[in-house]
């Protein structure tokens, strides 16, 4: 088996093209994917439904259907219409944008697959990510192999897959707050299972859509997941046995060691503002990191609380308030309690958007105030950085579970968006508080520590995701390069 550092011939003739659903938290993981693959010599095709194309030219000088060398490999881009105007008020629908975009995915993607192999790149492997089950599909009526990209936790796969065969029960209309108990997994409170799940989640069509995933899971010939085995090996060994072979690639926002690219390729859909000059000005671990990720918009009056409640902790704080998504019409920008900035000072920076990577890995990053949507737990649990767990809805509340109760890197704010209430300033201030220089402080940074070192062991060559990543580059070559 070739390495990344003697990269064998053959895989320059393997061919992977990647499908995203348009999301930022979707994109991410599965361009970092490719990135990597791209590393280890493989020539990989990034598509995406053209909303996302938009952004990502713009964050990048890339022009469509021009290979560019990544590493010891190459990536294209290539986005495709998925037949609605920009301005369709449909697609403030995301369940009918869903629908559109599967009906438009099943006849083009076949015909840019199609394409590439008259153009004499015939495509090896295609890979999806969860929402967009029926790439699984279109693999299989070409007969290419494919693998599935899953962008949260292992422990939150187990609760949808043991959800859609109905090994244990779950919350239903007739018992909303019964608890969940699997194999491995921690005792999961009603309000702790992925949201989607639940009966009186309003987003019934996003479990749809991910459990469309599970009836196709016999598919994909490989689970590819963004995490490491030494952050779920229980739960890890335990789905391997029961469902598919799972193999762990992450932290895939972290380079491989040996890695030869550089990090030029990005898909931010906001322009990310400089603020790492602010942050060399002060002490070490003394910034409260305050993100609720691309989707997460606040009421305004818990915009107003959690200001308040940074002026009664007195921290230093980095804030990101991004505008609302232009599919959320009705949202209305945030505004600052009127003097708040007056009295902030340089104590604190406003920003829209940030350069998350390095404000996590920056020494003066105390903790994050974060949604816990599963790229920010990564990267808050591979930078060492404590949490302060504020979920909303989907999997972040099982992700804040795990961050507070398993790992115990952090203290939770609220429940989620089923709780229904505001968060008030002097609980704000308190989790603050004990997350920078409480007495439980100093014990969650040293376990976060030991999660960032393992997190650094992992992709490190000869390390679990190191290895994983080496045998699913090598079974792609095997069972698709052929093709």
């Amino acid at each position: 088996m070739g390495s990344l550092d003697q990269p064998e011939e053959h895989l320059k003739n393997i061919h992977v093209f990647m499908v995203s659903f348009p999301g930022q938290g979707h994109v991410n993981p599965l361009l970092r994917l490719g990135k990597r693959l791209a590393d280890f010599g493989l020539f990989i095709t990034f598509s995406a439904p053209e909303t996302a194309g938009l952004s990502i030219r713009k964050a990048n000088n890339i022009a469509d259907d021009e290979p560019t060398p990544l590493g010891r490999g190459m990536i294209r881009f290539e986005f495709f219409d998925d037949g609605w105007d920009f301005n369709n008020p449909n697609r403030n629908d995301l369940e009918a944008y869903m629908a559109q975009l599967e009906l438009v995915g099943r006849e083009k993607l076949p015909q840019m697959v199609q394409k590439q192999s008259a153009q004499g790149r015939p495509v090896s492997c295609l890979i999806n990510n969860p929402f967009i089950p029926w790439v699984s599909d279109v693999a299989e009526s070409l007969g290419i192999p494919s693998a599935m990209l899953w962008v949260q936790s292992c422990a939150c796969f187990s609760v949808y897959y043991h959800f859609y065969h109905k090994t244990v029960p779950f919350p239903s209309e007739n018992d909303l707050e019964i608890d969940v108990q699997l194999p491995f997994l921690p005792l999961l409170k009603h309000d702790e299972i992925p949201s989607f799940l639940h009966p009186k989640n309003q987003y019934h069509f996003l479990g749809r859509a991910i459990l469309g995933q599970f009836k196709n899971l016999s598919k994909p010939f490989c689970i590819l997941m963004d995490t490491f085995q030494e952050l779920e090996r229980e739960i890890i060994e335990y789905m391997s046995k029961i469902c598919r072979p799972i193999k762990t690639i992450g932290p895939l926002f972290k380079d491989l060691k040996s890695s030869t690219k550089e990090n030029a390729i990005r898909a931010d859909f906001f322009a990310a503002e400089n603020c790492v000059e602010w942050l060399d000005s002060k002490p070490p671990q003394s910034v409260v990191y305050v993100s609720f990720g691309s989707i997460v918009h606040l009421k305004q009056e818990q915009i107003d609380e959690i200001a308040h409640g940074l002026l009664l902790a007195g921290v230093l704080f980095l804030w990101v308030l991004r505008p609302p998504q232009p599919m959320d019409p009705k949202a209305e920008p945030h505004v600052l309690p009127e003097g708040f900035l007056g009295r902030v000072g340089d104590k604190g920076k406003i920003v829209g958007w940030a350069p998350q990577e390095e404000v996590l890995a920056h020494p003066s990053t105390g903790c994050f105030v974060t949604h816990c949507g599963w790229n920010s737990t990564m990267e808050a649990v591979a930078s060492g950085v404590p949490v302060v767990a504020f979920p909303q809805w989907g999997d972040q509340v099982t992700d804040a579970k795990f961050l507070v109760d398993v790992f115990k890197v952090g203290v939770r704010l609220c429940r989620g968006e089923a709780e229904g209430r505001i968060v008030r300033r002097d609980e704000v201030a308190r989790c603050l508080t004990a997350a920078i220089d409480g007495p439980e402080a100093a014990e969650m940074r040293e376990n976060a520590l030991k999660l960032k070192r393992a997190a650094e062991e992992a992709v490190a060559e000869g390390g679990s995701s190191y290895r994983n990543m080496e045998e699913f580059v090598h079974e792609v070559a095997r069972i698709g390069g052929n093709k």
